[in-house]
C-alpha cells in the first residue's frame, strides 16, 4: 500500500515509521553537557544509550542503529566544538539517515540556530525523530510542541 507521501506503509510498523525509514540508519545521539554531569548522572546516560533499544522495537535491526557519543561532556549551546552533533547532521542531510533518537529531542541541540537546521535537514531528507515520548515527523510539524507531528509510541 502506498502511504499519502509517497513511501510504503506496513501495518505492523508503528506509528510514522515507514519501510523508506527502516532502510536507513537510526541514530542514537548522547550527550552530557559537562564531564561532571557525566560523573554525577550516569543514569541518565545508561538511559541515552539504552534508546538503542527504543529504535529496535520501533523495527530497527541491531545493526542498522548507530550510536553517536562524541559530545559528552560538551555543551549543546552551540554545534561548533561538537563533532558528534555535526556528524549527525551531516549524516542526515546525505540522506542515511530514517530515525535520529534523543533522550529529549528539545535537547538535541540548545540553540535555537542549531535546533532548527537539524529539523529542516530532517524534514528534506525523510528522517523522522524520536525520544522516549514519540515519534515526531519534522515534515508534518514542529516536533518541541505537543501534538504537532508527534505519532503515537
Amino acid at each position: 500500500m502506498r502511504a499519502p507521501s509517497g513511501g510504503t506503509t506496513d501495518p505492523g510498523l508503528p506509528g510514522k515509521v515507514q519501510a523508506c525509514h527502516l532502510d536507513r540508519l537510526a541514530i542514537v545521539y548522547v550527550r552530557q553537557s559537562t564531564l561532571q554531569q557525566l560523573e554525577q548522572h550516569r543514569e541518565s546516560t545508561a538511559l541515552q544509550y539504552g534508546l538503542a533499544e527504543r529504535a529496535c522495537s520501533l523495527g530497527w535491526p541491531r545493526p542498522r542503529v548507530s550510536v553517536i557519543d562524541d559530545d559528552l561532556g560538551r555543551s549543546g549551546a552551540s554545534a561548533e566544538g561538537r563533532p558528534g552533533f555535526q556528524r549527525l547532521v551531516a549524516e542526515v542531510g546525505l540522506g542515511h539517515v530514517g530515525l535520529v533518537l534523543g533522550f529529549e529531542v528539545s535537547r538535541l541541540a540548545r540553540s535555537c540556530r542549531d535546533w532548527y537546521q537539524l529539523l529542516e535537514i530532517c524534514a528534506l531528507a525523510g528522517t523522522l525523530i524520536a525520544d522516549s515520548d514519540g515519534v515526531y515527523d519534522p515534515s508534518c510539524g514542529c516536533p518541541h510542541r505537543s501534538g504537532d507531528g508527534r505519532s503515537s509510541r
